[in-house]
Protein backbone atom coordinates (compact mmCIF):
# COMPACT_ATOMS: atom_id res chain seq x y z
CA UNK A 1 0.00 0.00 0.00
CA UNK A 2 2.73 2.70 0.47
CA UNK A 3 4.29 1.30 -2.46
CA UNK A 4 1.30 2.44 -4.49
CA UNK A 5 1.09 5.68 -2.47
CA UNK A 6 4.28 6.49 -3.62
CA UNK A 7 3.49 5.86 -7.07
CA UNK A 8 0.50 8.15 -7.00
CA UNK A 9 2.82 10.68 -6.08
CA UNK A 10 5.22 10.73 -8.35
CA UNK A 11 2.46 10.72 -10.75
CA UNK A 12 0.97 13.31 -9.25
CA UNK A 13 3.85 15.52 -9.62
CA UNK A 14 3.94 14.03 -13.02
CA UNK A 15 1.26 15.63 -13.94
CA UNK A 16 1.25 18.97 -12.46
CA UNK A 17 -1.79 20.85 -11.48
CA UNK A 18 -3.95 20.12 -14.21
CA UNK A 19 -6.75 17.59 -12.61
CA UNK A 20 -6.00 13.84 -14.39
CA UNK A 21 -7.46 12.90 -16.81
CA UNK A 22 -9.37 9.51 -16.30
CA UNK A 23 -8.20 6.34 -18.38
CA UNK A 24 -11.53 4.63 -20.38
CA UNK A 25 -11.87 1.62 -22.80
CA UNK A 26 -9.91 4.03 -26.20
CA UNK A 27 -7.09 5.17 -24.19
CA UNK A 28 -6.68 0.94 -22.60
CA UNK A 29 -7.30 -0.12 -26.51
CA UNK A 30 -4.37 2.64 -27.65
CA UNK A 31 -1.94 1.62 -24.94
CA UNK A 32 -2.37 -2.25 -25.83
CA UNK A 33 -1.98 -2.02 -29.22
CA UNK A 34 1.41 -0.91 -28.41
CA UNK A 35 2.63 -2.11 -25.28
CA UNK A 36 6.13 -0.80 -25.96
CA UNK A 37 5.81 3.01 -26.06
CA UNK A 38 6.69 3.50 -22.00
CA UNK A 39 5.75 7.52 -23.14
CA UNK A 40 2.61 6.97 -24.00
CA UNK A 41 1.82 4.75 -20.46
CA UNK A 42 3.55 7.20 -18.16
CA UNK A 43 1.41 9.80 -19.70
CA UNK A 44 -2.33 8.20 -19.36
CA UNK A 45 -1.06 6.79 -15.67
CA UNK A 46 -0.22 10.47 -14.79
CA UNK A 47 -3.76 11.43 -16.52
CA UNK A 48 -2.09 14.09 -18.46
CA UNK A 49 -3.89 15.92 -20.89
CA UNK A 50 -2.32 14.47 -24.08
CA UNK A 51 -4.40 16.44 -26.40
CA UNK A 52 -3.11 19.81 -24.94
CA UNK A 53 0.35 18.73 -24.54
CA UNK A 54 0.25 17.94 -28.75
CA UNK A 55 -0.79 21.65 -28.79
CA UNK A 56 1.89 22.86 -26.82
CA UNK A 57 4.61 21.57 -28.31
CA UNK A 58 3.59 22.50 -31.73
CA UNK A 59 1.85 19.01 -32.83
CA UNK A 60 -1.85 19.35 -32.32
CA UNK A 61 -3.57 16.36 -32.68
CA UNK A 62 -5.68 16.00 -35.92
CA UNK A 63 -7.87 12.92 -35.30
CA UNK A 64 -11.19 12.75 -32.76
CA UNK A 65 -14.48 13.20 -32.97
CA UNK A 66 -16.27 16.61 -34.16
CA UNK A 67 -18.11 18.68 -31.91
CA UNK A 68 -21.28 18.28 -33.57
CA UNK A 69 -20.38 14.62 -33.78
CA UNK A 70 -19.67 14.57 -29.96
CA UNK A 71 -23.44 16.60 -29.55
CA UNK A 72 -25.01 14.18 -32.07
CA UNK A 73 -23.42 11.10 -30.53
CA UNK A 74 -24.71 12.03 -27.06
CA UNK A 75 -28.13 12.87 -28.74
CA UNK A 76 -28.34 9.54 -29.95
CA UNK A 77 -27.35 7.82 -26.21
CA UNK A 78 -29.83 9.50 -24.51
CA UNK A 79 -33.03 8.56 -27.35
CA UNK A 80 -31.74 5.08 -26.78
CA UNK A 81 -32.07 5.23 -22.76
CA UNK A 82 -34.81 7.27 -22.43
CA UNK A 83 -37.86 6.59 -20.49
CA UNK A 84 -36.19 3.62 -18.61
CA UNK A 85 -34.47 2.13 -21.88
CA UNK A 86 -37.78 1.49 -23.41
CA UNK A 87 -36.41 1.65 -27.15
CA UNK A 88 -33.06 -0.03 -26.04
CA UNK A 89 -35.06 -2.99 -24.25
CA UNK A 90 -37.04 -3.26 -27.97
CA UNK A 91 -33.98 -3.86 -29.94
CA UNK A 92 -32.49 -6.43 -27.09
CA UNK A 93 -35.80 -8.81 -27.29
CA UNK A 94 -36.01 -8.13 -30.96
CA UNK A 95 -32.21 -8.80 -30.97
CA UNK A 96 -31.53 -11.88 -28.27
CA UNK A 97 -34.85 -13.28 -28.77
CA UNK A 98 -35.98 -12.58 -25.43
CA UNK A 99 -39.59 -12.00 -23.22
CA UNK A 100 -37.99 -8.72 -21.74
CA UNK A 101 -41.42 -7.31 -20.91
CA UNK A 102 -40.92 -7.01 -17.13
CA UNK A 103 -37.00 -6.12 -17.10
CA UNK A 104 -36.01 -3.42 -14.93
CA UNK A 105 -33.50 -0.65 -15.33
CA UNK A 106 -30.95 0.64 -13.25
CA UNK A 107 -29.20 4.09 -13.05
CA UNK A 108 -25.68 3.29 -10.98
CA UNK A 109 -24.37 6.65 -11.74
CA UNK A 110 -27.86 8.73 -11.04
CA UNK A 111 -27.04 8.53 -7.10
CA UNK A 112 -23.76 9.63 -6.64
CA UNK A 113 -22.91 10.71 -3.50
CA UNK A 114 -19.38 12.39 -4.13
CA UNK A 115 -17.79 9.85 -2.00
CA UNK A 116 -15.33 9.02 -4.59
CA UNK A 117 -14.83 6.43 -7.54
CA UNK A 118 -13.87 3.72 -5.12
CA UNK A 119 -17.58 3.84 -3.98
CA UNK A 120 -19.17 4.01 -6.26
CA UNK A 121 -17.00 0.75 -7.52
CA UNK A 122 -18.08 -0.91 -4.44
CA UNK A 123 -21.74 -0.01 -4.76
CA UNK A 124 -21.82 -1.43 -9.09
CA UNK A 125 -20.09 -4.51 -7.95
CA UNK A 126 -22.50 -5.38 -5.06
CA UNK A 127 -25.50 -4.34 -7.17
CA UNK A 128 -23.90 -6.16 -10.27
CA UNK A 129 -22.64 -9.80 -8.31
CA UNK A 130 -26.42 -9.76 -6.74
CA UNK A 131 -27.97 -9.15 -9.87
CA UNK A 132 -28.35 -12.56 -11.15
CA UNK A 133 -28.73 -14.05 -7.43
CA UNK A 134 -31.80 -11.26 -7.22
CA UNK A 135 -33.31 -12.89 -10.32
CA UNK A 136 -35.69 -15.27 -10.99
CA UNK A 137 -34.70 -15.84 -14.53
CA UNK A 138 -37.76 -14.29 -15.89
CA UNK A 139 -36.89 -10.96 -16.35
CA UNK A 140 -33.78 -8.66 -17.60
CA UNK A 141 -31.62 -6.13 -15.59
CA UNK A 142 -30.40 -3.41 -17.08
CA UNK A 143 -27.63 -1.46 -15.62
CA UNK A 144 -26.41 2.18 -16.46
CA UNK A 145 -23.11 3.82 -15.86
CA UNK A 146 -21.70 0.62 -13.69
CA UNK A 147 -18.13 2.06 -12.62
CA UNK A 148 -15.46 -1.01 -13.18
CA UNK A 149 -12.06 -1.51 -12.42
CA UNK A 150 -9.38 -3.17 -14.06
CA UNK A 151 -5.27 -3.73 -13.52
CA UNK A 152 -3.64 -1.99 -16.17
CA UNK A 153 0.34 -1.93 -15.92
CA UNK A 154 0.02 -2.66 -12.22
CA UNK A 155 -2.33 0.33 -12.06
CA UNK A 156 -5.85 -0.02 -11.23
CA UNK A 157 -7.91 2.09 -13.42
CA UNK A 158 -11.90 2.79 -13.38
CA UNK A 159 -13.92 2.37 -16.35
CA UNK A 160 -17.29 3.45 -17.20
CA UNK A 161 -19.45 1.35 -19.67
CA UNK A 162 -22.32 2.87 -21.57
CA UNK A 163 -24.32 0.20 -20.20
CA UNK A 164 -24.29 -3.27 -19.23
CA UNK A 165 -27.78 -5.24 -19.81
CA UNK A 166 -28.16 -9.16 -17.77
CA UNK A 167 -29.89 -11.05 -19.71
CA UNK A 168 -31.45 -14.75 -18.91
CA UNK A 169 -29.55 -17.68 -18.10
CA UNK A 170 -27.02 -15.64 -15.19
CA UNK A 171 -25.11 -14.01 -18.45
CA UNK A 172 -24.46 -10.34 -18.62
CA UNK A 173 -23.67 -8.41 -22.22
CA UNK A 174 -22.37 -5.44 -22.70
CA UNK A 175 -23.86 -2.67 -24.55
CA UNK A 176 -22.13 -0.18 -26.32
CA UNK A 177 -23.62 2.94 -28.10
CA UNK A 178 -22.03 4.36 -31.05
CA UNK A 179 -22.93 7.24 -33.30
CA UNK A 180 -21.31 5.83 -36.59
CA UNK A 181 -24.14 4.79 -38.85
CA UNK A 182 -24.94 1.24 -40.38
CA UNK A 183 -25.58 1.68 -43.80
CA UNK A 184 -27.57 -1.01 -45.31
CA UNK A 185 -26.43 -3.34 -43.30
CA UNK A 186 -22.76 -2.42 -43.51
CA UNK A 187 -21.14 0.04 -41.31
CA UNK A 188 -16.94 1.45 -41.43
CA UNK A 189 -14.81 -1.46 -40.62
CA UNK A 190 -12.62 0.61 -38.81
CA UNK A 191 -14.75 1.89 -36.78
CA UNK A 192 -16.21 -1.52 -36.30
CA UNK A 193 -12.77 -3.12 -34.77
CA UNK A 194 -12.07 -0.30 -32.57
CA UNK A 195 -15.84 -0.95 -31.02
CA UNK A 196 -14.99 -3.86 -30.71
CA UNK A 197 -11.90 -3.85 -28.92
CA UNK A 198 -12.97 -1.07 -26.04
CA UNK A 199 -16.21 -3.90 -25.79
CA UNK A 200 -14.05 -6.20 -24.96
CA UNK A 201 -12.01 -4.22 -22.66
CA UNK A 202 -15.34 -3.96 -20.90
CA UNK A 203 -16.03 -7.40 -21.12
CA UNK A 204 -12.64 -8.04 -19.27
CA UNK A 205 -13.08 -5.86 -16.21
CA UNK A 206 -16.83 -7.41 -15.93
CA UNK A 207 -15.77 -11.17 -16.23
CA UNK A 208 -12.78 -9.95 -13.55
CA UNK A 209 -15.15 -8.53 -11.15
CA UNK A 210 -18.07 -11.38 -11.08
CA UNK A 211 -14.45 -13.68 -10.88
CA UNK A 212 -16.05 -16.04 -14.08
CA UNK A 213 -15.50 -16.19 -17.75
CA UNK A 214 -19.28 -17.13 -18.60
CA UNK A 215 -20.96 -14.69 -16.81
CA UNK A 216 -20.22 -12.21 -19.18
CA UNK A 217 -21.31 -13.10 -22.83
CA UNK A 218 -18.33 -12.52 -25.53
CA UNK A 219 -21.29 -11.17 -28.09
CA UNK A 220 -21.72 -7.32 -26.96
CA UNK A 221 -24.47 -5.58 -28.23
CA UNK A 222 -23.74 -2.51 -30.66
CA UNK A 223 -26.57 -0.03 -31.05
CA UNK A 224 -26.27 2.37 -33.79
CA UNK A 225 -28.29 4.46 -35.97
CA UNK A 226 -29.79 2.94 -39.00
CA UNK A 227 -28.88 4.45 -42.69
CA UNK A 228 -29.11 8.04 -42.45
CA UNK A 229 -31.39 8.07 -39.60
CA UNK A 230 -31.84 8.68 -35.93
CA UNK A 231 -33.93 4.94 -36.20
CA UNK A 232 -31.56 2.75 -33.84
CA UNK A 233 -30.21 -0.99 -34.83
CA UNK A 234 -28.83 -3.38 -32.88
CA UNK A 235 -26.01 -6.02 -33.87
CA UNK A 236 -24.54 -8.92 -31.87
CA UNK A 237 -20.64 -8.96 -32.06
CA UNK A 238 -18.15 -11.24 -31.27
CA UNK A 239 -15.26 -10.05 -29.57
CA UNK A 240 -13.19 -13.39 -28.31
CA UNK A 241 -10.55 -12.50 -30.71
CA UNK A 242 -9.91 -9.24 -29.20
CA UNK A 243 -10.30 -10.19 -25.92
CA UNK A 244 -7.46 -12.93 -26.34
CA UNK A 245 -5.36 -9.71 -27.65
CA UNK A 246 -6.30 -7.70 -24.90
CA UNK A 247 -5.09 -9.89 -22.15
CA UNK A 248 -2.18 -11.04 -24.05
CA UNK A 249 -1.02 -7.10 -24.39
CA UNK A 250 -2.20 -6.06 -21.04
CA UNK A 251 0.23 -9.29 -19.67
CA UNK A 252 2.79 -7.65 -21.48
CA UNK A 253 2.63 -4.06 -20.42
CA UNK A 254 5.59 -3.11 -17.71
CA UNK A 255 4.45 -1.82 -14.81
CA UNK A 256 3.81 1.35 -14.28
CA UNK A 257 6.45 1.74 -10.77
CA UNK A 258 8.79 0.01 -13.44
CA UNK A 259 8.92 2.65 -15.81
CA UNK A 260 8.77 5.65 -12.80
CA UNK A 261 12.12 4.41 -11.63
CA UNK A 262 13.74 4.75 -14.80
CA UNK A 263 13.00 8.44 -15.01
CA UNK A 264 14.37 11.39 -13.22
CA UNK A 265 12.74 12.66 -10.32
CA UNK A 266 12.29 15.66 -11.76
CA UNK A 267 10.73 15.15 -14.59
CA UNK A 268 7.15 16.86 -15.26
CA UNK A 269 4.37 17.73 -18.27
CA UNK A 270 2.61 20.46 -15.72
CA UNK A 271 0.29 22.17 -18.21
CA UNK A 272 -1.21 24.26 -15.86
CA UNK A 273 -4.93 25.20 -14.72
CA UNK A 274 -7.19 28.18 -16.17
CA UNK A 275 -8.42 30.32 -12.95
CA UNK A 276 -11.19 33.02 -12.58
CA UNK A 277 -10.24 35.97 -14.73
CA UNK A 278 -7.41 34.09 -16.39
CA UNK A 279 -5.64 33.22 -13.45
CA UNK A 280 -4.38 29.96 -12.05
CA UNK A 281 -1.41 27.65 -11.95
CA UNK A 282 1.42 28.28 -14.78
CA UNK A 283 2.02 26.22 -17.48
CA UNK A 284 5.21 24.76 -18.50
CA UNK A 285 6.84 26.70 -21.37
CA UNK A 286 6.79 24.78 -24.82
CA UNK A 287 10.78 23.96 -24.85
CA UNK A 288 10.66 22.58 -21.25
CA UNK A 289 7.58 20.09 -22.62
CA UNK A 290 9.64 19.46 -25.56
CA UNK A 291 12.76 18.52 -23.43
CA UNK A 292 10.63 16.57 -20.66
CA UNK A 293 8.94 14.50 -24.02
CA UNK A 294 12.91 13.77 -24.54
CA UNK A 295 13.30 12.09 -21.19
CA UNK A 296 10.98 9.57 -21.95
CA UNK A 297 11.28 6.40 -24.61
CA UNK A 298 8.83 6.68 -27.14
CA UNK A 299 8.14 3.42 -29.95
CA UNK A 300 6.28 5.33 -32.79
CA UNK A 301 4.28 3.04 -35.04
CA UNK A 302 2.54 4.51 -38.09
CA UNK A 303 -0.88 3.04 -36.28
CA UNK A 304 -0.11 5.29 -33.42
CA UNK A 305 -1.57 8.14 -35.97
CA UNK A 306 -5.09 6.88 -35.58
CA UNK A 307 -5.11 6.21 -31.48
CA UNK A 308 -2.80 8.70 -30.22
CA UNK A 309 -2.73 12.49 -29.60
CA UNK A 310 1.14 12.80 -29.59
CA UNK A 311 1.41 10.55 -32.58
CA UNK A 312 2.43 13.74 -34.79
CA UNK A 313 5.03 14.39 -32.39
CA UNK A 314 6.76 11.67 -32.25
CA UNK A 315 6.66 10.56 -36.00
CA UNK A 316 8.62 13.65 -36.34
CA UNK A 317 10.58 12.59 -33.76
CA UNK A 318 10.96 8.73 -34.84
CA UNK A 319 12.33 10.85 -39.04
CA UNK A 320 14.84 8.67 -40.25
CA UNK A 321 14.66 5.40 -37.94
CA UNK A 322 13.19 2.55 -39.44
CA UNK A 323 10.77 1.84 -36.65
CA UNK A 324 8.56 4.97 -38.00
CA UNK A 325 8.21 2.25 -41.40
CA UNK A 326 5.62 -0.12 -39.17
CA UNK A 327 6.29 -2.70 -36.99
CA UNK A 328 6.63 -5.37 -39.99
CA UNK A 329 10.00 -3.13 -41.17
CA UNK A 330 11.39 -2.97 -37.93
CA UNK A 331 10.83 -6.74 -36.98
CA UNK A 332 12.48 -7.26 -40.31
CA UNK A 333 15.50 -5.23 -39.53
CA UNK A 334 15.70 -5.97 -36.20
CA UNK A 335 19.30 -4.33 -35.36
CA UNK A 336 19.16 -2.01 -38.03
CA UNK A 337 17.81 1.51 -36.05
CA UNK A 338 18.17 4.03 -39.08
CA UNK A 339 17.40 4.55 -42.39
CA UNK A 340 20.70 5.53 -43.66
CA UNK A 341 22.55 2.54 -41.77
CA UNK A 342 19.59 0.29 -43.68
CA UNK A 343 21.05 2.50 -46.88
CA UNK A 344 24.65 1.80 -46.12
CA UNK A 345 24.28 -2.12 -45.96
CA UNK A 346 22.15 -2.70 -48.84
CA UNK A 347 24.52 -1.29 -50.95
CA UNK A 348 27.94 -2.48 -49.08
CA UNK A 349 28.93 0.89 -47.97
CA UNK A 350 28.58 -0.04 -44.68
CA UNK A 351 30.11 -2.63 -42.36
CA UNK A 352 27.18 -5.01 -40.96
CA UNK A 353 27.82 -6.01 -36.55
CA UNK A 354 27.74 -9.40 -35.91
CA UNK A 355 23.40 -9.04 -35.33
CA UNK A 356 22.95 -7.38 -38.30
CA UNK A 357 24.19 -9.91 -40.84
CA UNK A 358 20.85 -11.66 -41.45
CA UNK A 359 19.36 -8.00 -42.15
CA UNK A 360 22.41 -7.33 -44.54
CA UNK A 361 22.55 -10.10 -46.57
CA UNK A 362 18.33 -9.16 -46.96
CA UNK A 363 18.94 -5.74 -48.14
CA UNK A 364 21.56 -6.37 -49.82
CA UNK A 365 19.60 -9.43 -52.44
CA UNK A 366 16.76 -6.49 -52.08
CA UNK A 367 19.17 -3.75 -53.36
CA UNK A 368 20.05 -6.32 -56.39
CA UNK A 369 16.47 -7.24 -57.25
CA UNK A 370 15.72 -3.87 -57.02
CA UNK A 371 17.99 -2.61 -59.44
CA UNK A 372 17.80 -5.40 -61.98
CA UNK A 373 14.29 -4.76 -62.05
CA UNK A 374 14.50 -1.19 -62.66
CA UNK A 375 17.53 -1.56 -65.43
CA UNK A 376 15.07 -4.08 -67.19
CA UNK A 377 12.28 -1.45 -67.38
CA UNK A 378 14.40 0.88 -68.40
CA UNK A 379 15.72 -0.90 -71.59
CA UNK A 380 12.41 -2.61 -72.54
CA UNK A 381 10.86 -1.28 -75.39
CA UNK A 382 8.74 2.16 -75.72
CA UNK A 383 10.60 3.27 -72.46
CA UNK A 384 11.31 6.62 -72.14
Amino acid sequence: MRHEGKTEARLARIRGSEPPRRHNARTIAALTSNPGCARRAVLDAAGVDKERLADRVGFPAAFGQSRFAIVRGNAFERQVKADGCVELLRLLRDLLGLDLGDATYTDLGADDSGEGLDARHRVAKARLVDGPAGSDGANGELFDHPLLRLEVAGQEVYLEPDLVAFQHGGAYHVVEIKSFPVIDGQADGEKVAAAAVQAAVYVLALRRLLGRDDAVSHEVVLVCPKDFSNVPIAVRLDVRRQLIVLEHQLARLTRIDTLLDALPDDLAFDLGQAGPGGGGSPMMAADALTAALGRVSARYVPGCLSACELAFYCRGEAAGHTAALGIGVREELGGVGTVAEALGLAHGTAVPAADQAEAAAMLRTTARVYAEAVGDAAGAPGAA
